[in-house]
């Protein structure tokens, strides 16, 4: 019998105790099926719980910043609209109005920089117009443009939430490719001055974070 030193033995045991523990963990993982919940179960379950929210809903805006947002809001729209009442062209669109949501209630946010508002409403417009124009009016269409838009939003840089509505008002109204032009790319240009022009007048806020 060959004698041991004290170290070897103390290897060995420890050996002896990660083999046991693994073999532990293959038995319950392979052995005992049964033991353990079943897939699909598990990710039914795990999807149930996203649901269930758990973070803290934000603090409510003070008083002052509401007040500035809707008057930066109230000129958005009046830069937009006026002139539009005034030469009667069509230079205001209903997802203007959620574009002033972004640049003047939360002109921070990343889809609220100049980039987003006229990228995103500009390629919405293009993108569905091609589709009016090689389609036509039907809901199919409506959905593909939609779609579409947003995910060459997405590869572009350009997401702007308020411009997945354009392609509706596109195609619902039948847009001519002038639409392109004016209501879409002129209308958010008078935006994005708007709120370059309101936001820095604000001593807290500093708009845009970035052009391009």
């Amino acid at each position: 019998m060959t004698h041991q030193s004290p170290e070897t033995r103390s290897f060995q045991a420890s050996s002896d105790r990660k083999f046991s523990r693994a073999r532990r963990i293959l038995e319950r993982s392979f052995l005992k099926p049964s033991a353990t919940p079943a897939p699909l179960r598990h990710r039914l379950k795990r999807y149930v719980t996203k649901m269930r929210g758990g973070v803290d809903r934000p603090p409510r805006l003070p008083y002052k910043y509401v007040l500035c947002s809707w008057m930066g809001a109230f000129l958005g729209i009046t830069a937009t609209g006026f002139p539009a009442a005034l030469t009667h062209a069509p230079l205001l669109i209903a997802p203007f109005g959620a574009t002033c949501v972004l640049i003047f209630g939360a002109p921070d946010s990343p889809l609220a920089q100049p980039r987003n508002v006229i990228g995103g409403h500009c390629i919405a417009t293009l993108i569905s117009l091609t589709l009016l124009h090689l389609f036509g009016v039907d809901w199919w269409v409506m959905a593909l443009a939609v779609a579409t838009s947003i995910g060459v939003m997405q590869l572009t840089s350009t997401l702007h939430p308020p411009a997945g509505a354009t392609p509706l008002v596109v195609i619902m109204t039948k847009a001519a490719w002038s639409f392109l032009v004016v209501p879409v790319l002129s209308g958010a240009i008078i935006l994005v001055i708007c709120a370059v022009v309101f936001n820095n007048l604000l001593e807290d806020r500093h708009y845009p974070k970035y052009w391009f």
